[in-house]
C-alpha cells in the first residue's frame, strides 16, 4: 500500500514540474523577477505599482513622456493594467503630436499600448477619469492615433497649424 501512496506522490510530483517547465518555455521570461511576475498574474494576485504609478503620473504632467513610460513600465511589468496601458499610449501620443507633422513611430507605438489596453478592458469600454487628459476613452485615444499614421491631403493643409492638442 505504501508504495503504491509513493508512486502516485511521485507521477503527480513528474506531472507538476512538467508544466512549471512547458510554462517557464511559453512565458520565456529573462529573469527571476519575471518569473514572480508572470506567476501572479497566472494566479491572479497582479497588481500595479501604485507608488510607481503615481511617480509617473507626475513625470506625465510635467511633459516629461519618456521618463513617465518607462516608470509605467516599471509599475505595470507584465503589461497586464488597462490603466497604464491607456496612460502609455496617451504619452505616446502627447510625445507624437505636432502642429506641423506627427511622428509616425511614436503614433504607432501608442497604437500597440491603447490595443494592449483595450485588449485588457474587454468587459466594459475603458474610460479613464483624469481632469488633466482631453481623451478620456480608449476608443477615442485610438482614434486620434489612427487618424494620426494616416496620410492624406488633409496634411498640407496650412490651417491644420491652429489645431491644438488634446
Amino acid at each position: 500500500m505504501q508504495s503504491r501512496v509513493i508512486q502516485i506522490a511521485g507521477l503527480a510530483f513528474t506531472f507538476g514540474y512538467a508544466v512549471f517547465i512547458v510554462w517557464i518555455y511559453a512565458t520565456e521570461p529573462r529573469t527571476f523577477k519575471e518569473v514572480a511576475t508572470r506567476a501572479e498574474v497566472t494566479a491572479g494576485t497582479y497588481q500595479v505599482n501604485e507608488e510607481k504609478f503615481n511617480s509617473a503620473l507626475d513625470l506625465f504632467r510635467r511633459e516629461q513622456f519618456r521618463a513617465a513610460r518607462d516608470e509605467w513600465q516599471r509599475a505595470d511589468p507584465a503589461q497586464g493594467d488597462a490603466r497604464t496601458q491607456f496612460y502609455i499610449a496617451y504619452s505616446f501620443y502627447r510625445e507624437g503630436w505636432g502642429r506641423v507633422y506627427s511622428d509616425q513611430q511614436l503614433f504607432k507605438q501608442g497604437l500597440e499600448a491603447v490595443n494592449r489596453a483595450i485588449a485588457l478592458s474587454s468587459a466594459s469600454p475603458l474610460f479613464v477619469e483624469d481632469p488633466n487628459l482631453h481623451m478620456h476613452s480608449a476608443a477615442e485615444l485610438k482614434a486620434e492615433l489612427e487618424q494620426g499614421t494616416e496620410r492624406s491631403w488633409s496634411d498640407v493643409n496650412p490651417l491644420k497649424v491652429l489645431r491644438t492638442r488634446k
